[in-house]
């Protein structure tokens, strides 16, 4: 007998918020902000999960693989911001954590009714992107029946990639098979019922972050907690990647700009520069010596400093 959907987590209704349309606007803050403060324990409750999603990752990243996130609607658009922001932050390729949404581009903006049900518009999407045994895809369906996720994970399983879904209810099966790790976030029925943007969404923008920050962060690419591989591609960057260098270094201002300038921009560079003298041909070849880790050539990093 096939399963009746308002059985699964995701689509149950919320006997705290039953009186939701008659709530004042204070009202409502509280009961959505109650209802929020649930998602950390969910997550953490995931911890193991999300641990070897994120060594899974790293794995892929070390071999020259990439990160695919799969998703529809909410999911879809979560997978394709995580991918979007790691090039500005951790300095990497942008084809190496991409994000793939049913419906295309134009799913980001806009809803595209159907995209989500073909399995086979799924698996299309893996065999166009090239995926490979090195690269691990990780299907995000918050109530852990989507068919486009299903299809691109079983694609992917086959072609022997690495599968994880990403889901918030407890996936049927024929969906839990096709994936190597299952991350159940257990958020529980949501304020309004089956809106998984809320509760749902907000615990899988905490997974996704936390396994592409982790995975970068193995491979080098944070000193203690600073940013040193941004891509300076703003004010904002610009003056940030001057600062962690003048902080690091203890160099004023106009010498961390022209260690910028002879590292070609690279922040973990002219580092080096700024610290040791280097030339850029010696500080590059120093950090390839040591795995490109800052604290293997010039120590640990300074304190945190007192803001107060």
């Amino acid at each position: 007998m096939p399963e009746d959907p308002a059985l699964r987590l995701t689509e149950r209704r919320n006997p705290r918020t039953q009186r939701l349309d008659q709530a004042t606007p204070l009202e409502l803050v509280a009961m959505i902000a109650a209802e929020d403060a649930m998602v950390p324990a969910a997550v953490a409750a995931a911890a193991e999960e999300v641990a070897g999603a994120l060594a899974l990752v790293e794995r892929a990243f070390r071999n020259g693989g990439r990160l695919f996130y799969v998703g529809a609607g909410t999911s879809g658009r979560l997978g394709v911001l995580d991918a979007a922001e790691c090039p500005p932050t951790f300095g990497s390729l942008p084809e190496q954590v991409q994000g793939i949404i049913a419906g295309g581009p134009d799913a980001l903006v806009r809803a595209v009714e159907g995209a989500e049900d073909s399995p086979i518009a799924g698996a299309t999407e893996i065999d166009v992107r090239s995926v490979t045994a090195h690269d691990v895809v990780i299907g995000i369906a918050a109530s852990g029946v989507t068919p486009f996720v299903r299809g691109a994970l079983q694609r992917a399983r086959e072609i022997g990639a690495g599968t994880v879904l990403l889901t918030c209810a407890d996936p049927p099966n024929e969906v839990a098979a096709h994936a190597d790790i299952a991350i159940i976030l257990r958020t529980g029925p949501e304020v309004v019922t089956g809106s998984t943007r809320m509760k749902a969404g907000t615990a899988t923008k905490l997974v996704l972050n936390t396994i592409t920050t982790g995975a970068m962060v193995r491979l080098g690419k944070t000193y203690g907690n600073l940013m040193v591989d941004l891509q300076a591609t703003n004010a904002k960057l610009i003056d940030r990647g001057q600062r962690i260098v003048m902080e690091v270094a203890g160099v004023d201002r106009s010498r961390a700009v022209a260690a910028l300038e002879a590292a070609n921009g690279s922040v973990r560079t002219a580092i080096v520069i700024a610290r040791t003298g280097a030339s850029r041909p010696e500080a590059e070849q120093m950090l390839a010596d040591n795995d490109h880790r800052l604290r293997a050539i010039i120590g640990d990093p300074p304190p945190v400093p007192d803001y107060a």
